[in-house]
């Protein structure tokens, strides 16, 4: 885990073969050219170009938008660069202009580090209340991409969350939240990439002139730009320099200028987010309750009453033009319609202004349709004496269903989002700070915050508790619990120069560890980041929801419509008895209540969360089994898998290679031949030149005088490099090996192939030694001297000890696995037998591994590839669906798909596992919704009542509506328990 960076971006095309290198330099020389600051240049990634005809109709067609001022397509990388005057043309155009001219676009993120975009842009995360439905999701997300200087606008309803990319210096994020508030719905700013801003929370302040001497105070410190504290929630929120500022001396600064009155800590946006969600739900809840309070007194007299003589008797009262109980029903209903129901006029007021429709919009038409209607009738009784059913109950039971609905529905919602609250929760809330003086000795120690906490400090870190930060140990040994964080479930062993990940629980013993990454940097905020977008992320799949809820409003509003049509003048026509009508009724009224269910029981809301509820819980149990997602897109290819695609070295083998055998075949003493190969391979990289410097290294300490042997066991010279010969000319040829000049003699260090190029004969026992060697799944180095081969080196890296059942696993799920090296063909067919896997490919280059992936892909199979190097990148890239080891390189973690934390191969199988799941879950979630759908519009309508004379009323229509969405986000929470294979199940093995 040692320097484990994760990106919140997968940036597929890192590391273009070099055959393409001509067209790397036409994409991306154009970086040189100037431009004016005003224009923007993206990446767009296009697929399905085939020739130059191909590229040119694309160039072709970007060139053809105003505002395009230049566009360079490469064909091979399936790259367009595109450079534009965003003032004129959008993003949004460009790709369309692409898929018009009939290929596949996207626009490709810019390099991001730290959640923050270069560029001058901010990413600005938003809560975003009032959403119901995919339609308010689209209407929200159209309105911040049409804002000026706003770049990207992604919308998430299941975390009610949306994240705005924006430059600042064209909009603010007071815009963007007063344009979503005056779309209608309820926006607040959560936090940004900025660096320069900090939200505290103040304790102290007992009356405004405390109050006015904080502000007093800020004003007077250097480096702070601006600030605003709110009294209400008795926050402060500051901007300022940090080149000469830092945060915890900001802090310092304002306490200390109060006089240690007020006490300052800081807010964490998480957490502040969470209590929204608190918020939201308890207010929900009293909406309901005060609805159902109004509501059950009308059920009461509708259905108890006519019972109950003298309660009846008293209802019947005439009072003024209409009876008692007709005005305690109008005035108990009117409260829960118009200041209960409000929210659903507010909602549907502003979809219907933006555009679009959605579940509130259905709301408001059934439940308006129910009151007015009742209203009217009580006038047209009290003019003319005929008196017609009322319906007020209708309207106010609906309403009441639809809060109830939409308040376990928030609870539901809030537990999907549980895995990132874990997550935070792991980050302790404080640090010991020790305190130094400035030649370096100890002086104290001293609680902080452990948001102030700033790269370079020295934190102590007391057994029982957690590590504050990512850091390296200086003092101290310690056993340290990584697996809330790594999955992995033994302790690891830290001692001086350990690295050590914040959130990590320190079991035994103290440790002093001195910081090297503090907020966003930190592996814990950066696996928050991943889980979070990917749970922003929309899978493919949400597509057809999307286009659903574009239509299903004004199509339910028609089948209402076409309801009351049909009912009234069939009835008119004598299409059925008088007997079915109600007492005093008429067949508007009939009709009309049909309509009304049809309106109310539809529901899009189901449709809309059955994949972002699912997408969410699945990389929430993701990361808790140490597997991260980098969004909807990477695990709804995953359940797709064909092929699965291994790099040998650091993948299926444990990346440690060790000398096994050194062999001499001359007579050069066994000492003088390490001491001569060490030295060649001394100035070289690779993990095979290291094994065989450790390997030399560690032969000459058992060979030399003991007086050295002692200083090297008190470690002062167990690195020394003295020994070594003096090295000339060295060269490292990749894929070859090494050569170089050693005493005035040639020395070649390397395969077949190097001994070739420089026409050395390989005698024959040698050629059987290597042989040997490489049938034993060991790799042969060859040592030549001066044109002679002088011996031969055995390495070999050790497999894995789950490789072997790992890959029985997949072939038992219906996945190929293949295996691809760079290695000899020899050692790749061993390592191949031992752990199963019969499709194997050697002597690949890196970029060949590319041109492997790209060989699976023709028939339109889904590849995943599983690797760990820089070397492997290019491969991760190119495959549907990437893995990285997370002990792997940065690069490799940058260009995958998934990250497995624990560099475990079965977590392989629990990626490929959870896929599957998850996207079974979703076809349920879309089945049901879609079934709910087309079986209870038909049944509301009343297709079936002139055989079964069922007839749904209106509130139990609502009720059903309601208990729709309750059920697909219940389901999806179903995922949270997922197990993960096991694989003795999996294989099918009796455990004794």
């Amino acid at each position: 885990m040692t320097g484990l960076q994760l990106s919140a971006v997968a940036g597929k095309g890192s590391g273009a073969s070099a055959e393409d290198a001509g067209e790397e330099d036409r994409l991306l020389g154009a970086y040189d050219e100037e431009y004016p600051a005003d224009l923007r240049r993206i990446n767009v990634s296009v697929t399905g170009m085939t020739c130059a005809a191909c590229s040119n109709s694309v160039e072709s067609a970007l060139m053809s938008l105003n505002g395009v001022v230049k566009a360079s397509v490469a064909l091979l990388q399936n790259k367009a660069d595109v450079t534009f005057d965003p003032a004129l043309v959008k993003d949004e155009d460009i790709k369309n202009a692409i898929e018009d001219a009939g290929f596949d676009a996207e626009i490709l993120p810019e390099p991001s580090t730290s959640h923050s975009k270069t560029g001058g842009t901010v990413i600005g995360q938003f809560t975003i209340g009032g959403m119901t439905c995919a339609a308010c999701v689209n209407s929200v997300e159209g309105i911040l991409r049409n804002l000026p200087g706003v770049r990207k606008a992604v919308v998430a309803l299941a975390t009610s969350l949306g994240e705005v990319e924006y430059d600042p210096t064209a909009i603010n994020k007071d815009d963007i939240v007063t344009a979503i508030e005056d779309a209608g719905f309820e926006a607040s700013f959560v936090q940004s990439s900025e660096q320069d801003k900090l939200v505290l929370g103040v304790t102290g302040i007992a009356s405004e002139m405390d109050a006015q001497m904080l502000e007093g105070n800020l004003c007077t410190l250097k480096g702070v730009r601006q600030f605003h504290y709110d009294r209400t929630s008795k926050e402060l929120a500051i901007h300022f320099d940090p080149e000469l500022l830092g945060s915890r001396a900001l802090v310092d600064m304002i306490e200390s200028s109060s006089y240690g009155k007020l006490k300052l800590h800081v807010k964490n946006p998480y957490t502040r987010m969470t209590s929204k969600d608190l918020e939201e739900s308890s207010n929900m809840f009293r909406l309901f309750t005060a609805s159902l309070f109004l509501s059950v007194p009308v059920i009461f007299m509708k259905v108890i009453c006519p019972h109950i003589p003298l309660l009846y008797s008293l209802l019947l009262r005439r009072c003024g033009p209409f009876q008692m109980g007709d005005w305690l029903n109008w005035a108990l209903v009117t409260v829960v319609q118009f200041v209960i129901g409000k929210r659903f006029y507010v909602a549907a007021s502003r979809a219907l202004r933006n555009g679009s429709t959605n579940m509130d919009v259905l709301v408001v038409l059934g439940t308006s349709a129910s009151y007015f209607y009742s209203v009217c009738a009580l006038l047209y009784g009290a003019m003319t004496g005929f008196w017609s059913p009322t319906y007020f109950e209708a309207s106010a039971m609906l309403i009441t269903f639809v809060l109830l609905g939409k308040y376990l529905e928030s609870l539901a919602k809030g537990k999907t989002s549980d895995a990132i609250k874990k997550l935070v929760e792991l980050a302790p809330a404080t640090a010991i700070l020790i305190i130094k003086d400035k030649g370096g000795k100890v002086t104290g120690e001293r609680e902080i915050d452990a948001l102030l906490i700033q790269p370079g400090d020295i934190l102590k870190v007391i057994p029982g508790t957690k590590v504050p930060a990512d850091g390296i140990v200086v003092n101290g040994s310690s056993y340290v619990d990584e697996s809330m964080v790594t999955g992995e479930s033994a302790p690891a062993l830290k001692e001086v120069n350990s690295s050590v990940i914040g959130g990590t629980i320190n079991l035994h013993g103290s440790l002093h560890v001195q910081v090297n990454k503090v907020g966003s940097d930190t592996v814990l905020s950066q696996i928050i980041t991943l889980v979070e977008t990917a749970q922003m992320s929309k899978a493919p799949i949400q597509k057809f929801a999307d286009f659903i809820a574009s239509i299903f409003v004004p199509v339910v509003v028609t089948l209402g419509f076409l309801t009351l049509l049909g009912w009234y003048f069939a009835g008119v026509l004598g299409g059925y008895p008088k007997e079915w009508l109600p007492e005093n009724g008429n067949y508007f009224v009939f009709s009309l209540m049909f309509a009304i269910s049809v309106v109310v029981i539809a529901c899009p809301c189901a449709l809309g969360l059955a994949t972002p509820t699912a997408v969410m819980v699945a990389t929430g149990v993701g990361a808790n089994n140490g597997v991260l997602i980098k969004g909807g897109d990477a695990l709804e290819k995953a359940q797709k898998v064909k092929y699965v695609i291994f790099d040998k070295t650091g993948t299926l083998t444990q990346g440690k290679a060790t000398v096994t055998t050194a062999k001499v075949f001359s007579d050069m003493d066994r000492g003088e031949f390490l001491t001569l190969v060490a030295s060649a391979e001394s100035s070289s990289e690779h993990p095979l030149a290291k094994a065989i410097l450790g390997y030399a290294r560690h032969f000459h300490f058992f060979d030399v005088p003991s007086a050295i042997k002692d200083a090297q066991i008190k470690g002062l010279e167990s690195k020394s490099s003295a020994w070594l010969l003096d090295v000339s000319d060295f060269s490292a040829l990749p894929g070859e090996g090494v050569q170089c000049f050693i005493g005035g003699n040639k020395i070649l260090v390397g395969n077949r192939k190097l001994m070739t190029e420089n026409r050395i004969a390989i005698p024959n026992h040698v050629e059987n030694f290597v042989v040997e060697l490489e049938e034993s799944a060991k790799t042969g180095v060859l040592v030549a001297c001066n044109n002679d081969v002088i011996g031969v080196m055995g390495i070999a890296d050790p497999l894995k000890r789950e490789a072997a059942v790992v890959i029985e696993g997949l072939k038992k799920m219906g996945v190929t696995p293949v295996m691809v090296t760079g290695d000899n063909w020899r050692t790749a067919k061993a390592v191949a037998k031992e752990v199963g896997i019969t499709d194997v490919r050697a002597e690949v280059m890196p970029s060949g591994k590319a041109d492997v992936i790209r060989s699976f892909q023709k028939d339109g199979s889904v590849v995943a590839m599983i690797g760990d190097g820089i070397n492997d990148s290019p491969a991760l890239a190119a495959a549907d669906v990437g893995m990285a080891i997370g002990a792997g390189t940065d690069i490799a973690i940058e260009a995958a798909d998934y990250v497995l934390m624990r560099s475990n191969l079965e977590d392989v199988i629990t990626a490929i596992d959870l896929s599957r799941k998850t996207f079974s879950r979703i076809r349920l979630n879309y089945i049901f919704a879609s079934a709910y759908n087309i079986i209870a519009i038909p049944v509301a309508a009343g297709i079936f009542y002139p055989w079964l004379r069922i007839k749904l009323p209106p509130w139990v229509a609502g009720a059903c509506m309601a208990l729709s969405s309750i059920t697909v986000v219940c389901s999806s929470l179903l995922l949270r328990r997922y197990r993960k294979p096991r694989l003795t199940t999996l294989l099918e093995i009796t455990v004794e």
